[in-house]
């Protein structure tokens, strides 16, 4: 089963200016942060430790069926 994830943008003010929203299909919340910690910039590198409480709380959302063979992945960003 594979799940949409609308994910609040980990870095805080003033790094990030507004900060953003990041959507990732993945199968897991553990799926779900490796994905968002291979896409994240390493610059960022020392707010990782945010990412896994922004998975936690994000909205998720059951895929289809016929979308059930997604490949894991960040399917869009935006970010400030």
């Amino acid at each position: 089963m594979k799940y949409l994830y609308i994910v609040n943008y980990w870095v805080p003010f003033p790094s990030s200016e507004y900060g953003g929203v990041i959507n990732v299909i993945a199968d897991s919340i553990e799926n779900c942060h490796d994905v968002l910690l291979e896409w994240r910039d390493s610059y960022e590198s020392a707010h990782d430790g945010r990412i896994m409480e922004n998975v936690t709380k994000a909205l998720k959302f059951e895929l289809s069926d016929s979308h059930s063979d997604e490949e894991s992945r960040v399917v869009d960003a935006f970010t400030t």
